[in-house]
């Protein structure tokens, strides 16, 4: 047996309409060549699929299989067409974005939740890229968007910016250091320096001031959550180094300060890496609109609040 999709289709129409007829307007054939159709399937099956001479015309033992078989077939198939559809007119796709930024999981989250509003049919998910290579990964198609703070010239690849940030220094307000208008390199050299459980080379305080500087904290205490972060900086057990928008965004207690990292302070550039073939890609476009826009809408929001107090 040769069953086509065609056949497939046929089946279940004439199982819905009840008749011949309406089943081939339903299918926009002629009567004629869905007789002819239905003719040729059962010559291919070699058993009869309808029960003639029923009214409405009703299928037989056989013709009711090979209707569950549409009935599994055909939805996926319909699925399927509707998807690939989705992919030409870029409406559908996949996204699946590393992050080698630990704090940026605080920023992404309301980045995605507006995306998903705009994109339901694409497929998003997240991946650590502190676990892995991200930009290699990325060239390999395993990724779709890497964000990152280190550009690479790398073929193949664009980095589109996002937005400019300041790693500040974050301490208790009973902290001693919290009473200078700055801190420096060596100001740290005596502390218990709390960090993301990620490599040196990862982090701000290392690689825009304390490795410059030959500098070695004291102590350094790995922890996971930015939160748990500020309540210890809070409580006085450690100092910290994080992005502004990280302790604008979490900021929960008056029992921590924060600090520009030396006079002039640091500025930072956050990117979003891309192939550069995805970058007319609608929904791609639109996800790093979305990722430089949410950033601003929070310093207004918390511009706002402080006009109101």
């Amino acid at each position: 047996m040769h069953i086509e999709l065609r056949h497939l289709r046929t089946i279940r129409a004439i199982h819905q309409a009840g008749g011949i007829a309406r089943a081939a307007d339903l299918l926009h054939i002629t009567q004629s060549a869905l007789s002819h159709q239905i003719k040729g399937l059962e010559d291919q099956a070699g058993v009869e699929l309808f029960v003639r001479r029923s009214k409405p015309l009703k299928l037989s033992a056989a013709g009711q299989r090979l209707l569950r078989v549409a009935e599994k077939v055909l939805p996926e198939v319909e699925a399927l067409e509707g998807e690939f559809g989705g992919l030409r007119q870029g409406s559908a796709g996949r996204m699946h974005i590393a992050i080698e930024c630990h704090a940026c999981f605080e920023w992404l989250f309301p980045v995605l939740e507006q995306f998903r509003k705009a994109w339901p049919d694409v497929d998003v998910d997240i991946r650590p890229g502190l676990a892995f290579d991200a930009l290699p990964a990325l060239r390999k198609e395993e990724v779709d968007l890497v964000v990152s703070s280190d550009p690479e010239d790398l073929p193949g690849v664009t980095f589109k910016p996002l937005f400019d940030y300041e790693p500040v220094f974050v301490a208790s307000s009973q902290h001693p250091l919290a009473q200078k208008p700055f801190v420096v390199a060596e100001d740290f050299r005596d502390e218990t320096l709390i960090t993301y459980p990620v490599d040196r080379a990862r982090l701000d305080v290392f690689t825009s001031l304390l490795t410059p500087a030959k500098v070695e904290p004291r102590a350094i205490r790995q922890v996971e959550l930015t939160a748990v972060i500020l309540l210890l900086v809070a409580s006085n057990r450690g100092v910290a180094v994080l992005p502004d928008w990280v302790v604008r965004e979490l900021r929960t207690s008056r029992d921590y300060v924060t600090r520009p990292l030396t006079q002039k302070g640091v500025t930072k550039r956050l990117y979003a890496a891309i192939r550069e073939e995805d970058g007319d890609k609608p929904y791609v476009a639109h996800l790093i609109r979305l990722a430089r826009e949410i950033p601003v809408r929070m310093q207004r929001g918390e511009a706002e609040q402080r006009d109101h107090l």
